[in-house]
């Protein structure tokens, strides 16, 4: 997820972590965790938005951390889905599996559509507030 977020920056994306856990609920963090998080993972957001009532993540009906979106330069959505096509957290999957939010991102960036524009994405289900 690093890198990818480094190479989005590098084509000119603007990456943004939104985290829509409600308060008391798994991946809940406030913003000083949130920074920490950030470094601790060596993570290159733009900016990390905190949406503990989960405003920004319904809007979008997000549905796992992470679940990606990417927006054209229209402000259309263009992909959502899975970071890749292989629903794994090992380092190992990572060559053999197909980069969605990758290939999403190098095409919007150049101005074409996403080659898969829905993907299933996968990780933690969203623990949004009542």
């Amino acid at each position: 997820m690093q890198k990818l977020q480094r190479d989005a920056a590098a084509s000119g994306v603007v990456w943004l972590t939104i985290v829509s856990s409600a308060q008391g609920e798994q991946g809940f963090v406030d913003r000083a965790q949130a920074n920490a998080d950030t470094v601790s993972r060596n993570a290159a957001p733009a900016h990390v938005l905190l949406d503990p009532a989960g405003t920004i993540g319904r809007l979008y009906s997000a549905e796992t951390t992470p679940h990606i979106f990417v927006i054209n330069q229209d402000g259309a959505l263009a992909y959502m889905g899975g970071a890749d096509s292989i629903a794994s957290t090992r380092v190992g999957d990572i060559d053999r599996a197909e980069p969605y939010a990758h290939d999403a991102i190098e095409a919007v960036a150049a101005g074409k559509p996403a080659p898969h524009p829905i993907t299933r994405p996968y990780g933690c289900s969203v623990k949004y507030s009542s």
